[in-house]
């Protein structure tokens, strides 16, 4: 379930810089919000409505016009948006493309323990075989993610673990709070 609601919050690309801007006090004012992320209008209000998909956040009732409305986080969306902005504050500035990418968070959820491709497969069972071999190269790239080769077993296995800011934000969404 756990890694199930990174896979939903991280399908839109400025899901996670808007929990975290809520978290940060940012106005839940779509141009306040627009202006912290930097994102485009369009994948903005994308994102923006899936998060009100998902219930973590809602409209503020009684506050703002009907065409600039003001949004607050709801009881799920306080505990994603605190782990939001945990993985916002151990990540720089270069790291953001990567973590907007739909299966950064997902895959460095399931690697809380060092793991085997197909065994990542399994806890993310909607990502292909393509899309799990791109993320944990680009991871790879950036220092992220670490592959060993096990080369005591027949056939040889790649083992893949999380390091550095990886491990980090490994830790920090490791599957024991649920949040959707």
């Amino acid at each position: 379930m756990y890694i199930k609601s990174f896979v939903n919050i991280t399908s839109r690309a400025w899901a996670l810089a808007i929990l975290s801007n809520l978290h940060a006090g940012i106005p839940g004012r779509q141009a306040a919000l627009l202006s912290a992320t930097g994102a485009s209008r369009t994948a903005f209000a994308q994102s923006l409505d899936h998060l009100i998909k998902m219930g973590l956040l809602e409209r503020n009732p009684g506050y703002g016009h009907p065409l600039r409305p003001e949004f607050r986080l709801t009881q799920f969306g306080i505990t994603a948006a605190a782990i939001a902005s945990k993985i916002q504050d151990v990540s720089t500035d270069e790291d953001q493309d990567l973590l907007r990418r739909s299966w950064t968070l997902p895959v460095l959820t399931s690697l809380h323990t060092p793991s085997q491709f197909n065994e990542i497969k399994r806890k993310l069972q909607t990502i292909t075989d393509r899309a799990l071999s791109q993320s944990l190269k680009s991871m790879e790239v950036r220092n992220w993610v670490c592959r060993s080769v096990d080369g005591s077993a027949r056939p040889p296995r790649s083992i893949y673990r999380a390091v550095n800011a990886g491990d980090v934000i490994s830790k920090i969404t490791a599957p024991e709070i649920s949040f959707v």
